[in-house]
């Protein structure tokens, strides 16, 4: 009787393991989407301002120069999100700037940075965003006007200035190329840190050098090793400090979309990756703000 009884629990267990397995690998492939959408910042620009509004659910303010532009619903509400889209639909919107019905985005979604983004990891954060509860959200229209709000001139925007080609540095020190991926592709933070010319195109002589102009969120500043208009003065300390607090060697604390930034996104890295992209930001040729000229 007793060796009977075990022999089922043998064959039990012979069934459970493979579920099991299986499960655990599920959890990890999710856990591994969640880390890139957080690094991704998509949280905090596609989540409102109110303080009832869903995560990911959509509707946040972005404003710039062209307009005030507001960000879609990423949950997977087979109507107003992301739940009918496809792998390939969600390629070409991350990484080429096209939406599922062919038209093109506008550069305000950082596409021009994700195209660097493996499509691994880009199916990872797809993976992950299609786990979270589907929202049914409708965001208003964009606030632009003509010509800015045609969205069939982003095709000759894209040729001035979109280059599909993977244009991260090259180099041999793994952290610096890892930290170059967090900070280009990922983290998109040229997008915000870098001066654009008058029809909204990255200045590449000025890369991470901060915003020539006052924004409505405030000036940008430059984070590339200049010691009189940029961050040159702080030391790997000072990195880890405020990416995982906000605060700075000055000891004042960050405020607005950065604070957002960290929140959601720095704060959550793993140790290597900070130390990575770390190594890569103190490796940037030190670049005099335009404004201090």
């Amino acid at each position: 009787m007793k060796k009977w009884f075990y022999n089922i629990l043998i064959a039990g267990a012979a069934f459970a393991l493979p579920a099991i397995s299986q499960a655990s690998e599920t959890d990890d492939v999710i856990a591994k989407g969640r880390y890139l959408t957080a690094l991704a910042g998509c949280v905090t620009c596609h989540t409102g301002a109110a303080p009832d509004s869903v995560p990911f659910a959509g509707g946040h303010e972005l404003k710039t120069p062209f307009g005030t532009f507001h960000t879609p619903n990423i949950t997977p509400d087979m109507v107003t999100g992301i739940g009918a889209w496809s792998d390939t639909q969600f390629l070409l919107a991350l990484k080429e700037g096209i939406r599922p019905d062919g038209s093109h985005y506008f550069p305000s979604f950082p596409y021009t940075s994700y195209v660097n983004m493996t499509d691994a990891d880009a199916l990872l954060i797809f993976g992950y965003l299609k786990t979270l509860t589907p929202v049914s959200n409708v965001v208003p229209d964009h606030e632009m006007s003509p010509p800015f709000s045609w969205r069939w001139l982003q095709a000759g925007w894209k040729f001035l200035f979109f280059d599909t080609d993977n244009a991260l540095p090259e180099g041999t020190d793994r952290a610096v190329k890892r930290g170059a991926y967090l900070v280009n592709a990922l983290g998109h933070c040229g997008e915000c840190h870098t001066p654009r010319n008058d029809l909204g195109g990255v200045d590449r002589s000025q890369l991470f050098a901060g915003n020539r102009f006052d924004s409505p969120l405030g000036r940008v500043p430059n984070i590339t090793p200049d010691k009189q208009t940029g961050i040159g003065d702080w030391s790997a300390s000072d990195f880890k400090e405020f990416f995982n607090t906000g605060m700075k060697p000055n000891f004042d604390d960050v405020q607005g979309e950065m604070a957002a930034v960290i929140s959601h996104g720095t704060s959550k890295m793993t140790e290597t990756d900070l130390d990575a992209m770390i190594a890569y930001l103190q490796s940037l040729p030190p670049i005099v703000h335009k404004t201090s000229r």
